[in-house]
């Protein structure tokens, strides 16, 4: 797990290696454990490390094979690549080292771009061939690593945070209209490969971007599983059910690939108890766990240790728990903020970048429950969604999981960031229209799954807990395992409230209350509630100068939300103060003005 950078030349200059310094400087939480550059005609490279596999200097990077002509910077981690080292070495090839990260190299020197459908694991990589001047950029499957890139007529520049690009300077961060109606109207999130700042995108998930040293590139998109009912398993919940486990078992178990030791962040619900259950299985003894609860505001509870120390209890876990203080929240706020690569609305980032703090004092790496709701249909709304027929299912999604309307919306915002269409429904109507789905609920998880959720949970847990050097893996987001969900029958996944199929397998191995207890979330009581010194800090963001030169938002609008913190809430109960405020603060924070 690292932090990459780079620029490549497309007018016969040499790149800007200053530039790439400064990117590469702004990666070094991702990254604290060693720095690396490297340059060849008109492309540069940097790196920040943090050390995971191969701890020594053999692994640095950006690595270079010379006798294979290629360069590489690499961000994540190959589960399997101790299996494809085994092939390569049958292929003939030898290996100077034990990361997974020459194992990239040595794949892309025999299978070209292709090889990513050989990668099991999460990544980032940009591969340099030096005679052709030919740079290869390529995502993960699920887009749990990020890869943003800017662009101009003469060059391209790439990392694995804004921010760091930002740090390169010559970006245009006029702000997208589109992206920001998509910001408002889901809750922040704002799918590939757009970004709020005109001037940067996102490389998709499942991405592979060729791109030649004139400037011209190709995308391949090399994965999109099928949300039929294709499985030989037809529609039996017993088998199903051992499928499922087999599968989540397969997960877990590649997840604990690592030359230090690994933890999981356990809160108590479901899907990370799942997981500390199949560590115990597979013989994980005295295995770190990390819980974080908040004091308690408007009668709402901050913490469920009560769970996850039924679950610390029954597996005889090592676990550590932290109880933070509202007063506390203000600076945490703020850091939170500048560790985002995007801006967030979803308050359980400030929650995640503090328990990151404190649990990389610990470990290097966790395990985490992320994209199980997504990939199992654990949420309230899907059913709603369900019910719809598969022609006109994109107007029960709108329903049912927009924020608010395009009028609501057009009304929030000066005229000059405005649209001019519902960008939103726009974009669902396509995704939910695409052949591959059976039903309106296999459309609607497909969009959540490949296209919402990579930039809302997924990106929210690598920003905050790469913001200290803590790598953090997802299980439920191993890409067999989610092909095999998607073909899973809808009933299955709905039953019982949702993730029918993992409550059944959580009774075979969890206590009974950890399964049956109601949904939890990682709750923030005082920024859900805009309680006060929060709410202080929305007051100082809202009315500063660059917000008021901005002028972004409707002014009585915002003299309305302070006035009212608590008042006005989107469709599904989120704090409209919040989502506004939000997007000014992660702005300033980053000085964009």
């Amino acid at each position: 797990m690292c932090g990459l950078s780079g620029e490549v030349r497309f007018d016969g200059g040499r790149p800007d290696l200053a530039a790439v310094e400064r990117m590469t400087d702004a990666l070094e939480p991702r990254g604290p454990d060693g720095r690396g550059a490297w340059s060849q005609g008109s492309v540069a490279l940097g790196h920040r490390r943090l050390k995971i596999i191969d701890l020594s200097e053999r692994g640095a990077q950006p690595m270079t094979d010379a006798q294979l002509g290629l360069t590489a910077v690499f961000n994540g981690c190959i589960y399997n690549y101790r299996e494809l080292r085994g092939r390569l070495e049958g292929l003939g090839h030898r290996f100077f080292s034990g990361s997974d990260t020459e194992v990239v190299v040595k794949a892309y020197a025999e299978w070209g771009w292709e090889c990513v459908e050989s990668l099991v694991g999460m990544f980032a990589f940009a591969v340099v061939e030096h005679h052709t001047g030919r740079v290869v950029l390529a995502r993960d499957r699920l887009g749990i690593k990020p890869l943003y890139v800017a662009r101009d007529r003469d060059r391209l520049r790439f990392a694995s945070s804004l921010p760091a690009l930002l740090a390169g300077g010559g970006v245009d961060t006029s702000l997208d209209p589109v992206a920001l109606h998509q910001y408002l109207s889901w809750h922040g999130t704002v799918p590939a490969p757009r970004t709020v700042l005109a001037g940067v995108r996102k490389i998709p998930p499942a991405t592979v971007r060729v791109i030649e040293g004139d400037g011209t590139h190709r995308d391949h998109c090399y994965w999109q599983p099928s949300y039929t009912r294709h499985s030989e398993l037809g529609e039996d919940p017993v088998l199903w059910q051992e499928a499922v486990h087999d599968a989540l078992r397969t997960a877990v178990r590649r997840r604990t690939v690592a030359d230090v030791p690994v933890g999981v962040l356990l809160s108590g619900g479901l899907d990370s108890s799942l997981i500390v259950a199949l560590l115990a299985e597979q013989g994980q003894a005295d295995l770190a766990t990390f819980a974080m609860g908040f004091e308690a505001e408007h009668g709402e509870d901050g913490d469920e240790f009560r769970y996850s120390d039924l679950v610390a209890r029954r597996f005889a876990t090592d676990h550590h728990q932290f109880m933070i203080p509202s007063d506390r929240l203000p600076s945490a706020l703020e850091a939170a903020i500048g560790a985002m690569s995007e801006p967030m609305v979803s308050h359980d980032a400030v929650a995640f970048h503090m328990l990151s703090e404190q649990v990389s004092k610990e470990v290097k790496v966790v395990l985490c429950g992320q994209g199980a709701d997504e990939v199992f249909a654990g949420y309230h709304w899907y059913p709603q969604i369900a019910s719809a027929a598969r022609p006109g299912a994109d107007d029960a999604y709108a329903t049912t999981y927009f924020d608010r309307t395009h009028a609501e919306l057009t009304a929030m915002l000066h005229p000059d960031f405005t649209a001019g269409h519902d960008a939103s429904m726009d974009f669902v109507r396509t995704h939910m229209a695409a052949p591959g789905a059976d039903t309106a609920l296999d459309a609607a998880l497909r969009m959540d799954v490949h296209a919402l959720m990579p930039d809302d949970p997924v990106k929210r847990v690598d920003n905050m807990t790469m913001a200290w050097g803590l790598e953090a893996r997802v299980p439920f987001l191993d890409h067999e395992l989610v092909e095999l969900a998607a073909a899973c029958p809808p009933r299955l996944k709905l039953a019982q409230g949702g993730k029918a199929v993992l409550k059944d397998i959580g009774r075979t191995v969890l206590p009974r209350e950890i399964v049956d207890r109601p949904k939890g979330y990682f709750p923030v009581p005082a920024v859900r509630h805009m309680a006060e010194p929060v709410l202080a800090r929305v007051r100082d963001a809202l009315t500063a100068p660059e917000a008021r030169r901005r002028g972004l938002f409707d002014a009585r609008l915002v003299d309305r939300l302070l006035a009212e913190p608590n008042r006005h809430r989107a469709k599904r109960g989120a704090s409209t103060l919040w989502q506004v405020a939000s997007l000014e603060l992660w702005l300033q924070s980053h000085g964009i003005h």
